[in-house]
C-alpha cells in the first residue's frame, strides 16, 4: 500500500491550495485514478479542457465548463473539471466508448512531464506509472477472457461439427440399409453380387474401417490370379473380405478358395460375410483353420439388424466376432445387436 499525500494549487498557480490525501490500493479505481493525473498533466484549466477535446470528447460535453472558467476561474478547480467531464464520458456508454480508450491512450503514453508544473511532475509520473499497471491489468484479464470465450466458441463449434456428422452418418447408414435390403429384389446374380461389394464397402469406409475396396492381384503373364472383395482394417490387424449372395448355402467348395487365400498370407485375417447360410461342414473347415489363423463368418442379416441401431458399432460388432472365433473357435457367432432398452421413467 502506497500513501501519497499532495498539495497544489487549484489551477497549477496560484489561488486557493488544493490538499488531496488519497490511498493506492488494489481497489482504487481507474477513474480515480485518472482524475488524479490528468489534472496534473496540464499547467491550466484550459490545458485540462483541450486535453479532452484532443480526445475527441465532443464539444458539447464540455462548454458549460469552459464558460464557467471564462466567467469565474476560480469558481471551479482542474480536478473537479476532470472528474465532471469523465463521470459524462463515462455514462455515454458505447457512444463515448472510442474518447474512453483515447483518454487511456494519452495518458498511458504520456512521456513529457516537462510540460507539467514542477511540483506536479513527481506525482505525475507515478501515477501515469499506476495507470499503465491498472491498464496492463486489465487487459490480460481481457485477453483470459477473450481467449476463454474463443475457447468456448471453438468448443461448441466442434461439438456442432460432431453433431452434424454423426448425423450425416446415421442417414448415410439409413441408406446403406435400405440399398442392401433391396438387394433381394434383384435377379441378375452376377450384378446383385457386385452391388453386394459395393454396399458393404461403403459401410465399412462410413466406420473408418476400410483400407482398399474390391481389387484384383494379376499373374506375370497378366492374367488374374485373384479377385480380393475388400481389404479391412480393425486394431491393427488387415482382415480380407469375401462377400457372397448365392441362393443356395455357403458349402466347402465356396470357402476353401477363401481358405486358401489367408493360409498364404500369415498375420492376415478373414471375413466371409453372405447373403445365405453357412453350411455345418463349412463351419467345421473354418473351426479347423483357426489353429493357423483368425477367420470370421457373418450374415447379411446380421447387418441388417445392425444397421437398424443407429448407436451399434460396426467395428464392436466385428470386434466380438473376432473374439469369439479366437477364444471360444466360433467362427460364426452372432452379437447381440438389440438396442439397449429405454429405462421407464
Amino acid at each position: 500500500m502506497t500513501q501519497i499525500t499532495t498539495s497544489l494549487d487549484c489551477d497549477g498557480h496560484g489561488g486557493a491550495q488544493r490538499l488531496a490525501e488519497w490511498r493506492l490500493t488494489p481497489t482504487f479505481s481507474l477513474r480515480e485514478l485518472l482524475i488524479e493525473a490528468i489534472p496534473r498533466l496540464s499547467r491550466s484549466k484550459e490545458g485540462v479542457l483541450d486535453f479532452f477535446r484532443g480526445c475527441g470528447v465532443p464539444y458539447g460535453m464540455m462548454a458549460d465548463l469552459r464558460q464557467q472558467v471564462a466567467a469565474d476561474r476560480n469558481s471551479i478547480s482542474k480536478f473537479a473539471i476532470a472528474r465532471k467531464i469523465l463521470v459524462r464520458i463515462n455514462n455515454g456508454g458505447d457512444r463515448t466508448l472510442g474518447q474512453r480508450r483515447q483518454i487511456l491512450q494519452r495518458v498511458s503514453e504520456f512521456e513529457d512531464f516537462s510540460t507539467c508544473w514542477e511540483s506536479d511532475q513527481l506525482k505525475a509520473k507515478g501515477l501515469v506509472a499506476e495507470i499503465r499497471k491498472v491498464i496492463n491489468v486489465k487487459d490480460s484479464f481481457t485477453r483470459m477472457r477473450q481467449a476463454e470465450e474463443k475457447q468456448r466458441h471453438e468448443m461448441a463449434r466442434k461439438r456442432q461439427q460432431a453433431a452434424e456428422a454423426e448425423q450425416r452418418r446415421r442417414t448415410q447408414r439409413g441408406q446403406l440399409r435400405r440399398r442392401l435390403a433391396g438387394l433381394s429384389s434383384m435377379t441378375n446374380p452376377q450384378e446383385r453380387g457386385h452391388a453386394l461389394e459395393r454396399v458393404l464397402n461403403e459401410l465399412f469406409a462410413l466406420d473408418g474401417l476400410s483400407i482398399r475396396e474390391s481389387f484384383t492381384i494379376r499373374m506375370d503373364d497378366g492374367h488374374v490370379g485373384e479377385q480380393v472383395d475388400g481389404l479391412v482394417g480393425l486394431d491393427g490387424q488387415l482382415i480380407m473380405a469375401e462377400f457372397k449372395w448365392h441362393s443356395e448355402p455357403i458349402g466347402r467348395d465356396e470357402m476353401a478358395s477363401h481358405l486358401v487365400r489367408l493360409y498364404g498370407r500369415p498375420g492376415v485375417r478373414g471375413l466371409f460375410v453372405s447373403a445365405s447360410p453357412f453350411t455345418q461342414p463349412a463351419i467345421e473347415d473354418c473351426k479347423r483353420s483357426l489353429t493357423d489363423f483368425v477367420i470370421v463368418l457373418a450374415e447379411v442379416n446380421e447387418l441388417l439388424m445392425l444397421l437398424e441401431n443407429p448407436d451399434a458399432s460396426l467395428a464392436d460388432w466385428l470386434r466380438q466376432k473376432a473374439t469369439a472365433a479366437v477364444i471360444d473357435r466360433k467362427p460364426l457367432f452372432r452379437p447381440d445387436l438389440r438396442p439397449d432398452p429405454v429405462p421407464a421413467v
